[in-house]
C-alpha cells in the first residue's frame, strides 16, 4: 500500500505537468483510453463469455461517477498543491458511511459521528471559507471525494456478482466513452515532449491500482487502507522538490485532522462488518 501511495503521488506529478500544456478533459481522456489499451488484452483473454454481464446499468453508473471524480481530481491537481489535492481526494472515507446508508441501506457504524466531525473540521481548515483565502478548486476537490466515495460503493455492490476483471474492463470502457466527447471539444494534439510524461502517467496509475488491489487481497481494508495517506506526504515532498510549493499552516492542520478522521472511519467500518 505504501508503494501504491508513492505511485499515486507520482501520477499526480505527471497530471500537474501535463495540465500546463493540455486541457483537463484531454488529460482525463488520455489517462482512461491509454489504460484501456493496456487492460484490453488481459480482459478479452477469457473470451466474450467472461465479459457478459446482467448489470450493465450499474457498470455505467459506477463508470460515470468514477469519471466525475477523476475530472474533479485532475482539475484540483492543476489548481492546488499536490498534497492538498490528494488529501481532498482521500477524504472519501468521511462520505462512505453516508453513501452506503443511502445506496446499500447499511446502518451507520457505531461512533462514526466523531471521526466525521473531526474530518469535516479538517476540510473547513483546508477550504478556509470566510478568510479571504477560499479557493473554489478546493470545494471541487471535496465534491470529487463524494463522487469517489459513491464510485467505491458502486464497486462494492458489483463485487457481489461480478469479477474484478469484469469491473475494471467495464469501467475502462465507460470512462473512455464518457471522456471522448469533452476531449474532442477541447482537443489539442499532445507535443512530442509530453509523450514520456503521458507514458509515466499511465504506468504510475496502473502500478498504483495493482499494488492497492494486492494490498487489499493480503489484509483487511481497515489495516492497510490508512497507509494510502502516505501519498499525501510523498505529494508534499514532490510539491517542494518539483514545484517549490509549501502548504500553509491551516492546510497542514486540516490535513492532520482529515487523516486522523479517515483512519478512525475505516476502523469503525471494520467493527460494523465484524459484527455483521
Amino acid at each position: 500500500m505504501v508503494t501504491a501511495a508513492l505511485q499515486f503521488a507520482l501520477m499526480s506529478v505527471m497530471v500537474k505537468l501535463l495540465s500546463q500544456s493540455l486541457p483537463n478533459a484531454m488529460v482525463v481522456f488520455l489517462r482512461s483510453s491509454l489504460a484501456l489499451l493496456i487492460l484490453l488484452p488481459a480482459s478479452i483473454a477469457g473470451g466474450r463469455q467472461s465479459l457478459r454481464t446482467r448489470h450493465l446499468g450499474q457498470h455505467i453508473v459506477r463508470g460515470t461517477v468514477g469519471m466525475a471524480a477523476m475530472y474533479c481530481f485532475f482539475f484540483v491537481i492543476a489548481k492546488l498543491g499536490l498534497a492538498e489535492a490528494l488529501l481532498l481526494n482521500y477524504s472519501l472515507p468521511l462520505f462512505l458511511p453516508l453513501v452506503e446508508r443511502v445506496w446499500l441501506g447499511e446502518p451507520f457504524p457505531k461512533g462514526i459521528w466523531k471521526p466525521l466531525s473531526i474530518g469535516m473540521l479538517g476540510l473547513i481548515f483546508i477550504l478556509k471559507p470566510g478568510l479571504g483565502l477560499f479557493q473554489p478548486a478546493a470545494l471541487i476537490g471535496a465534491l470529487g471525494a463524494v463522487f469517489a466515495a459513491t464510485a467505491q460503493v458502486g464497486v462494492r455492490s458489483l463485487t457481489r456478482t461480478e469479477s474484478v476483471t469484469k469491473i475494471v474492463f467495464y469501467f475502462s470502457i465507460v470512462s473512455t466513452l464518457v471522456g471522448l466527447g469533452p476531449a474532442l471539444l477541447a482537443w489539442q494534439t499532445p507535443s512530442v515532449s509530453s509523450i514520456p510524461v503521458l507514458v509515466a502517467l499511465v504506468a504510475s496509475g496502473t502500478v498504483a491500482q495493482l499494488m492497492m488491489t494486492r494490498a487489499y487481497q493480503l489484509a483487511p481494508a481497515a489495516q492497510v487502507g490508512p497507509f494510502i495517506y502516505g501519498s499525501v506526504a510523498f505529494a508534499a515532498l514532490f510539491d517542494w522538490l518539483v514545484f517549490s510549493r509549501h502548504p500553509d499552516g491551516l492546510s497542514t492542520l486540516g490535513a492532520g485532522l482529515v487523516v486522523a478522521a479517515g483512519v478512525l472511519s475505516l476502523r469503525s467500518g471494520r467493527r460494523v462488518r465484524a459484527e455483521a
